[in-house]
């Protein structure tokens, strides 16, 4: 059993920056992939970023060169640093976790979500 417990959510003006962490506890040896999704209203849930537990890293087109992933395992903690963000960041964050290599949506263990709204 992994539990995630997310934070750093938040209102933010166009052009700022949120960090957002997950920290992860339980069978903390069990996980492997770690990722962030996210769902706006009306839209389909999205992966925004994903790393293994060696460190690489993939995010989604509309995050590229804006957003960083990060993880301390030592902490059991992933982070999602956002910079230059904009009002179409604006979401539902969530963070997961799964045994496997590659992170998809459906993963094993997630967050309970943070909201993330960024005004203009």
């Amino acid at each position: 059993q992994v539990q995630l417990v997310e934070s750093g959510g938040g209102l933010v003006q166009a052009g700022g920056s949120l960090r957002l962490s997950c920290a992860a506890s339980g069978s903390i040896f069990s996980i492997n992939a770690m990722g962030w999704y996210r769902q706006a209203p009306g839209k389909q849930r999205e992966l925004v970023a994903a790393i293994t537990d060696g460190g690489s890293t993939k995010y989604a087109d509309a995050v590229k060169g804006r957003f960083t992933i990060s993880r301390d395992n030592a902490k059991n903690t992933v982070y999602l640093q956002m910079n230059s963000l904009k009002p179409e960041d604006t979401a539902v964050y969530y963070c997961a976790a799964d045994s496997v290599v590659v992170m998809s949506a459906r993963a094993k263990y997630w967050g309970q979500g943070t909201q993330v709204t960024v005004s203009s």
